[in-house]
């Protein structure tokens, strides 16, 4: 068994059966068990959920059987169900967190154990590092409790629970999804295999909507894709969007807490794009006023917006565990990140892509507009922002030496425009005096360098991003 597993920004992941095996994920479930012994909410039960990959039935059946060994109930889903619709539910049944066997977005050689604490929310660092210590030491002890799954069915100490009404219900309350139900749109939806096939139709079927699921079958392989709802692997959704002159195309990841957008055109919106036009429905077209939260990847439209309709913007480092707290303390309106997750007050301080999705639809019925159409409209208020990500693999013995190199290289102007501000939190964030951004830092789930950048124009992305890469030396 492993002795060094370690969560990153968002749970522990690893490659199925060498490092994601049964006794790891026993490990696992018996740490989270102890954590919520010591943390006094074992009263509470525990919700256990999973994705479409490989055995995630099996394992998530591995950890039920370990948490209700310890005298705790679980919750067990019944079928793959979208990480956003588990973390409401663990709001909804006051429970004390919930595991998730899941790896999002990673390829279909991953799978992955996400632990989400009584809020709703990821684990921040504090709690995993907790449960990193317990993990350690039950693995050099062995000790792990264990039910076989029928006899705890039997004993009532693992439950059965379809969390998907509840869901729909807290989403009922958050928007009028029946006058939704009306609006003369056909939308593509491509689950991309995962755990949100089907949502979008159960929620928005019944009326003039027309909706159109590709890729909603289970397949572990996600042939021809990774499940990252990005440009590169939704080729076949801009395909469909334009072949059935479609109104819009929606796309959520493996376990559909992320959301990737594609116009009337066929064309993706970046995912800096999105929040910045998430950010304008919620001020503009529901009229919500409170502050904004955003990770140091994402957008500078943001606070543009923020300074418009006076509203205050907070950044943090990436990962909705640094992103969640700052939502609950301010009581944010609206929180997100660059990969595509975002979270809205009234709801859950994690991302939730199927609620992000249904408000972009409202979006484009209460404007008459169309995905292009308010970009352009975005961008006459904040002016046109452009932005791309190159992620760089790397053997895992350089990154020190590639830290050490950007460190001692850090340069005091880049593209003949001077460097304002240095953020070091979170690998290498460089702002320009003119407002554009660099920035290198390693990915917190996979082995990854990736360099970002946003600009005034993709011309000047595509030089940022070479001196990133230069200045890396990868």
């Amino acid at each position: 068994m492993s002795t060094t597993i370690k969560f990153g920004t968002d749970g522990w992941r690893g490659i199925i059966a060498q490092d994601f095996t049964f006794d790891n994920v026993r490990a696992c479930s018996q740490a989270v068990a102890d954590y919520l012994k010591g943390a006094g909410l074992t009263n509470r039960g525990l919700i256990i959920g999973y994705d479409n990959r490989f055995a995630s039935d099996d394992f998530a059946q591995a950890a039920a059987e370990v948490v209700a060994a310890n005298g705790i109930k679980v919750y067990l889903c019944p079928r793959a169900t979208p990480t956003p619709v588990i973390s409401f539910g663990i709001l909804a049944k006051k429970a004390g967190g919930a595991i998730i066997i899941t790896a999002s977005h990673n390829s279909a050689i991953w799978n992955g154990f996400k632990y989400k604490t009584e809020d709703g929310a990821s684990a921040p660092s504090k709690v995993t590092a907790e449960i990193e210590k317990r993990i350690a030491h039950i693995l050099t002890t062995g000790k792990i409790n264990q039910t076989p799954l029928p006899k705890a069915l039997d004993q009532g100490t693992v439950q059965y629970l379809d969390l998907a009404p509840i869901y729909a219900q807290q989403l009922a309350r958050l928007i009028d999804l029946e006058q939704l139900r009306q609006a003369k749109l056909k939308v593509i939806f491509d689950p991309m295999y995962g755990a949100g096939a089907g949502y979008f139709n159960t929620l928005l079927g019944g009326g003039a909507m027309r909706l159109v699921e590709i890729n909603g079958e289970r397949n572990p392989l996600f042939p021809g894709i990774q499940p990252e709802p990005i440009a590169a692997n939704l080729a076949k959704l801009s395909a469909t969007v334009k072949k059935e002159r479609a109104s819009v195309g929606l796309a959520t990841d493996g376990d559909a807490d992320r959301i990737g957008i594609v116009d009337e055109k066929g064309q993706f919106l970046n995912q800096l794009q999105v929040f910045a036009l998430l950010c304008l429905y919620l001020l503009e077209v529901r009229g919500e006023r409170g502050a904004m939260v955003r990770t140091l990847t994402s957008t500078t439209m943001t606070d543009r917006l923020g300074e418009i309709f006076n509203v205050p913007v907070y950044e943090t480092a990436v990962g909705f565990k640094y992103v969640a707290p700052v939502m609950m303390e301010k009581d944010a309106i609206i929180g997100g990140e660059e990969s595509g997750g975002y979270g809205f007050r009234g709801h859950t301080p994690e991302r939730d892509g199927i609620l992000a999705g249904i408000y972009f639809l409202d979006f484009m019925l209460k404007t008459g507009k169309t995905p292009s159409q308010l970009l352009d409209y975005l961008y006459s208020k904040v002016g046109p922002h452009y932005y791309q990500r190159r992620d760089f693999t790397f053997p895992a013995n350089q990154r020190q030496a590639i830290t050490k190199g950007v460190s001692d290289n850090l340069p005091q102007s880049i593209d003949g425009v001077k460097v304002t501000k240095i953020n070091t939190s979170d690998g290498f964030h460089l702002t320009l005096a003119d407002t554009n951004w660099l920035l290198i830092r390693f990915s917190g789930t996979e082995p990854v360098l990736r360099i970002y950048a946003e600009s005034d124009s993709q011309a000047r992305v595509e030089r940022l991003l070479e001196l990133g890469r230069k200045l890396a030396g990868v």
